[in-house]
């Protein structure tokens, strides 16, 4: 440690580490496998640059954006330290610099994109680079259902096994599963030195606002921030550009910045944001995790988060200097269900669905927390604290009430209605509003029906998502997204536990205008499964998702809910060929698994002709062993069933003409029946 302490001070001009960086370098620089958790601004990248520069060979970097590596390699350099990038961003000349200085052993830190590892020539390179150590960087893009999730990351633990070096992992971002999937897949399930360096950035001030007039609000506090580097992050392209207007229109200096802008304009904003001083970067989450810049000053979210991970790794961008600095994350009903349907509309299997309904869930419950974030925050990842002093909340206590009573209104609207409906529903039976569905399943005569009208509509749905928040009630995708009630919350329908809910978020939810939807709360979860389904078969034909079925076909089956082929066939936009192709697989999504239909009676569903068939089905079963029972067997084959429903003869010689004398002397009269029925 003597020379790791000594290259500190000559190289990078600390004269001590931060708090659990002596550790980890030292085990680094012994040549022993390490996984390190470390807070944003901790000092993460010198915990294997140091290394680096104490060892023999050449140490490759695997870090996942162009920005991040670029920025390394400059600081690095300025510092006096060998080091090159290998990366689509470079010029030639950058290019043949970096092979120079590896031909010549000059180069001490390679750092490359996990892509480049898919090339056939990259470990040759590297064997002959003679590299000693592997290094990752932002580590938890191995984990395959994460939040930054990286296929080639996959890579980095076959390629360890092949050069025969020791690996050290860095994530600053990683709950307990995922940790453990890191183990598993760079490390092939061998523990290695593990260092978990806590969760807390004092410095950064966390403030939750409840959405109401959300572009004044983004307004308002980038205009109190004036002159400070700061970053606004939306959920959609065209937000970004509209917000960055806004602002530049109030007079600051902002610019938009998202994936669908040309690849020179991004790094043109890049590079602003590096150097200009105060500038505004509105952004969807595409910017940030390359940037590495010591002084944003302030975070804002204008729309929530996907999960806990990704709000605290995007917070974690301001204040990396150690200085104050400041947060505010709006959030909304329309935010949720958006997250919602993003998670169910992915192609994740269930379980991963579900857990990431929990994960999101624990971010609800940040926004809607009674006591201090910083206390919240820190608990889901396994740290206690102390109230911070630090946060909104700790700044002005939230006004909350108990809210026991209204949360059994709603666990017993849940649980007498067999929890196959969702907030809509529930909300209809608690305020006493008689809808056709409430209607049709009798539900104006349940106990519950019309006891809560102490609350209106917005305001039992601030009930709702808190509960959500607290995971009272989880989302059963089972049931596309009905609520079901959790062990949590039993003590609260007994009795036996009382729970306090804020009563602010609900007199805010009052102020707040509908929000258009495609569909009724309560059809909205099953559109999302059939958006689902379509972006699946769209995926597997490689064609875009409309082709497959347009957003108002999904709409009108979410809404119509068919329970068979022949109600699929009615729905606007479902053809022939589609119902043929797709029928099956949307109806399983909708009423769950498909009776087979044999392949005559399927070119019937959706006509008339198809209810023919079935009543002639039904007469053929019965009069199959003739009107006593007792006679030999006679059956007509699906296709001649088929063409009696189709053909519609009026008498016996136009029946026998199809079936045959045998057949039509046995169900002729019967047969006839129903078709003059009809």
């Amino acid at each position: 440690m003597d020379q790791a302490r000594a290259l500190l001070s000559s190289v990078f001009g600390f004269e001590d580490f931060r708090p659990g960086q002596a550790e980890i370098v030292e085990a680094v620089a012994a040549g022993r496998d390490v996984l390190a958790i470390m807070p944003t601004g901790g000092g993460k990248s010198l915990c294997f640059q140091l290394p680096a520069l104490c060892r023999e060979g050449v140490t490759v970097v695997i870090s996942p954006l162009i920005a991040l590596m670029r920025d390394q390699v400059r600081a690095l350099r300025e510092a006096g330290v060998a080091a090159g990038a290998l990366t689509s961003g470079n010029t030639e000349e950058e290019t043949d610099a970096v092979f120079r200085g590896l031909d010549d052993g000059e180069l001490k830190l390679l750092y490359m994109a996990p892509e480049r590892l898919a090339s056939g020539g990259a470990l040759n390179l590297l064997r002959r680079a003679g590299v000693t150590a592997i290094a990752v960087d932002e580590a938890h893009c191995v984990s395959q259902w994460g939040h930054d999730f990286r296929p080639d990351y996959l890579r980095i633990g076959e390629l360890r096994r092949t050069l025969g070096v020791p690996l050290a992992a860095f994530t600053a971002t990683a709950d307990a599963e995922t940790r453990d999937e890191i183990v598993a897949r760079l490390f092939d399930g061998r523990a290695p030195d593990a260092f978990l360096r806590g969760f807390d950035r004092p410095n950064i001030h966390l403030a939750f606002a409840v959405k109401d007039g959300p572009r004044r609000q983004i307004l308002d506090f980038a205009t109190a921030r004036k002159g400070q580097s700061g970053i606004v992050y939306c959920g959609t392209r065209a937000k970004t550009e509209a917000l960055s207007a806004a602002l530049n229109e109030a007079g600051l200096t902002a610019c938009a910045y998202h994936g669908g802008m040309d690849p020179e304009a991004r790094r043109e904003v890049e590079r602003r944001f590096q150097t200009d001083d105060g500038l505004t970067v509105v952004a969807t989450v595409a910017f940030g995790m390359g940037v590495d810049k010591p002084d944003i000053r302030w975070v804002a979210h204008a729309d929530l988060p996907k999960s806990i991970e990704a709000y605290y790794q995007e917070i974690g961008r301001a204040g990396r200097d150690g200085a104050p600095a400041e947060t505010m994350t709006l959030y909304g009903p329309d935010d949720i269900r958006l997250r919602r349907s993003q998670i169910d509309e992915g192609l994740a299997p269930p379980e991963r669905k579900a857990a990431d309904h929990v994960r999101l869930n624990a971010l609800l419950g940040l926004a809607e927390s009674l006591t201090c974030r910083r206390q919240t925050l820190l608990g889901y990842f396994g740290e206690r604290a102390e109230p911070c002093g630090h946060c909104d909340l700790c700044d002005t206590p939230a006004d909350s009430f108990d809210a026991s009573e209204a949360v059994q209104k709603v666990l017993s609207a849940i649980l007498r209605t067999g929890e196959w409906f969702g907030a809509g529903h529930l909300i209809d039976i608690l305020t006493g509003t008689m809808t056709d569905k409430v209607a049709a399943r009798g539900h104006d005569q349940l106990p519950t029906y019309g006891v809560g009208r102490e609350f209106d509509r917005r305001g039992w749905q601030a009930v709702l998502r808190q509960m959500m928040g607290h995971d009272l009630i989880r989302p059963d995708p089972e049931r596309h997204g009905a609520l079901r009630m959790t062990e949590a919350a039993r003590p609260i329908l007994r009795g036996e536990a009382s729970i306090l809910l804020r009563h602010d978020s609900i007199a805010a939810a009052r102020r707040r205008p509908a929000v258009k939807a495609l569909v009724s709360d309560e059809d909205a979860p099953l559109l999302s499964a059939l958006k689902a389904k379509r972006r699946a078969l769209a995926e597997a034909a490689r064609v875009p998702a409309y082709v497959i079925f347009p957003d108002r076909t999904l709409i009108e089956m979410a809404e119509r809910r068919p329970e068979n082929l022949d109600q699929m066939a009615r729905v606007s936009g479902v053809g022939a060929k589609k119902l043929e192709r797709y029928g099956d697989a949307f109806l399983s999504v909708i009423a769950g698994a498909v009776a087979e239909l044999h392949p005559a009676r399927r070119k019937l569903a959706g006509q008339a002709a198809g209810e023919i068939y079935d009543a002639l089905l039904r007469v053929q079963a019965d009069l199959a062993r003739g009107p006593e029972g007792t006679d030999k067997p006679v059956s007509c084959s699906a296709a001649q069933l088929a063409r009696v429903a189709d053909m519609r003869p009026r008498d016996l010689g136009g029946l026998t003409a199809i079936l045959g004398e045998r057949r039509a002397e046995r169900f002729g009269p019967a047969f006839l029946d129903v078709l003059h029925g009809v």
